[in-house]
């Protein structure tokens, strides 16, 4: 690289992966230790805690293959799958081994008559079958969810599918490996259940609690019933949401002021903006952006902008601060006059924008054959939807708020002068919007040689009313003298949805519920 000059990226995904990968991991752990101390902690037998130590994990490898055959990818929602089937999977080596634990040790207590490696499978055969019923069970019971479609279909199924395949694998498992596992493993001394002191501790406390309900049975049944109807009240003022976002670690400010906005104010707003959000301790770079690229993937307009916010670890930020403060105070400190706020983070925005086009937590699309009364319905919302409690910012868009410079080109003028209409049309069309006349070629590189007026005698209506034209007789005639220039106010940009003109109007909001929310502006 050129002194002085580095390169910065600007968004980086990497550490929210490896988070991901790192929490999928941890609880994979603990569940792992969790299970196999509680077995130890009630049998008091270390080689039984190894049957789930070593069952789980080979459950889901063996996962795998289906998976691999069936082209499910390892993503976020397949892994939680997996951490979702764990609590079940676990179950079969668990009641085999308690199982196996109780008959060794009736026939301990009956003076050993018999095979010990028959009592081992005896125990086996006795809730191996159930067992397999019921995790086939709870594998069909998820069978609903691959029905799904849209974004909750592509979102739900590697869940399920991954959760369906390991509990599968986990019930073939629990009638081959586990009762060889029981066999090798289960030896020594058997601790019995009567002298074990947390079952005995525990049963100290069962007892009189089961004596107690007995006793009161019809008060207890009550008081139940009272319990489960104090529900509804909470149910109804509970909100409701399709999914609450993953923290990404990074914040999408996504700012939009009226069209017609020039290229320099836009810099200039955009660097007001970057140095306010970087004043802020908890924010690590700032990457701003307006306008769009050359592809029909960012059809961004100069008004809407992009500003890449990456924060810092959460351990570097101010005590007690959550996400949701953080950007209280963002949007409190960045409100510029004829701008409206949205705050979002990358990935969501991405995802709502591709399956909805909207890029706000709530959004309203306004659909007619006319872009003016379109844009009159969305400005009557704007003013309704900023009176809804938890509104942070709403903005309807401006579908007539461009600025066109037409030409009308006077007939009879042009006539005097030999020209056509044609003519004067490529006139204006080469000396104003340039034409390409050559192309420069630099080893493998191509350049276009573009040649119109220089910007000086072109930035303003006078002057290019002045501008001489030659006539086919050698004349110079002054280009406002064949065509009349007029500021005509038009459309910045046009959306066609189902065949329809549409209109949308971006609702961001704070502080509750999606669901309670569209609920209150539908009224």
């Amino acid at each position: 690289m050129p002194k002085g000059v580095k390169i910065v990226t600007a968004y980086d995904r990497s550490d929210l992966i490896r988070e991901s990968i790192s929490t999928a991991t941890e609880n994979l752990i603990e569940e792992l230790v969790v299970v196999s101390v509680l077995i130890y902690g009630f049998l008091l037998h270390l080689r039984s805690a190894l049957i789930p130590i070593i069952t789980l994990p080979l459950a889901v490898l063996i996962a795998f293959i289906p998976m691999y055959y069936l082209g499910v990818g390892l993503n976020i929602m397949a892994i939680g799958g997996i951490i979702v089937a764990m609590g079940d999977m676990v179950d079969a080596s668990i009641v085999m081994v308690d199982n196996a634990h109780k008959r060794l040790e009736e026939w301990e207590r009956d003076g050993r008559k018999g095979d010990r490696e028959q009592i081992l499978i005896d125990s086996a055969k006795e809730v191996g079958p159930p067992i397999f019923a019921s995790l086939l069970v709870i594998a069909i019971a998820f069978m609903p969810v691959f029905v799904l479609e849209a974004q909750e279909g592509r979102l739900f199924t590697p869940l399920a599918l991954t959760k369906t395949l390991a509990i599968a694998m986990s019930a073939i498992l629990a009638v081959t490996l586990i009762p060889a596992l029981l066999s090798i493993l289960i030896r020594g001394r058997i601790f019995p259940e009567k002298r074990h002191p947390v079952t005995r501790l525990l049963r100290k406390a069962y007892a009189p609690l089961l004596s107690l309900a007995l006793r009161y049975r019809w008060i207890l049944i009550v008081l139940s019933l009272f319990l489960m109807a104090s529900i509804v009240i909470p149910l109804q003022r509970m909100g409701s949401e399709f999914m609450p976002p993953l923290y990404e670690g990074t914040i999408l400010y996504m700012p939009t002021t009226l069209p017609g906005i020039s290229v320099t104010e836009v810099g200039m707003l955009l660097q007001q903006m970057d140095q306010k959000l970087m004043s802020f301790p908890e924010v690590d770079r700032v990457f701003g952006k307006a306008g769009r690229a050359e592809t029909s993937t960012d059809p961004a307009p100069l008004s809407m902008m992009e500003v890449i916010v990456e924060l810092k670890p959460k351990e570097q930020w101010r005590k007690d601060l959550s996400y949701e403060d953080l950007i209280t105070e963002m949007d409190q400190a960045l409100q510029f006059p004829g701008v409206t706020n949205a705050w979002t983070m990358p990935i969501k925005a991405r995802l709502d924008m591709l399956t909805t086009g909207v890029r706000t937590p709530v959004g309203i699309k306004i659909f007619g054959p006319n872009l003016k009364t379109i844009e009159t319905i969305g400005k009557d919302i704007e003013m309704i939807a900023k009176d809804v409690p938890g509104t942070r910012s709403v903005y309807a868009e401006r579908v007539s708020g461009g600025y066109y410079l037409d030409f009308i080109i006077n007939r009879d003028e042009i006539a005097r002068y030999g020209f056509t209409v044609m003519d004067v049309s490529k006139i204006i069309e080469s000396g104003i919007g340039g034409e390409n006349i050559t192309t420069t070629i630099e080893g493998r590189e191509r350049y276009p040689v573009n040649l119109r007026y220089q910007r000086e005698l072109r930035d303003d209506l006078d002057k290019l009313g002045r501008l001489t034209v030659s006539t086919p007789t050698g004349a110079q005639v002054p280009l406002a003298q064949l065509a009349e220039l007029r500021m005509v106010s038009g459309p910045a940009m046009i959306r066609d949805e189902d065949g329809m003109l549409s209109g949308y109007v971006y609702v961001d909001m704070a502080d509750r519920d999606v669901g309670s929310y569209v609920e209150e502006l539908s009224r």
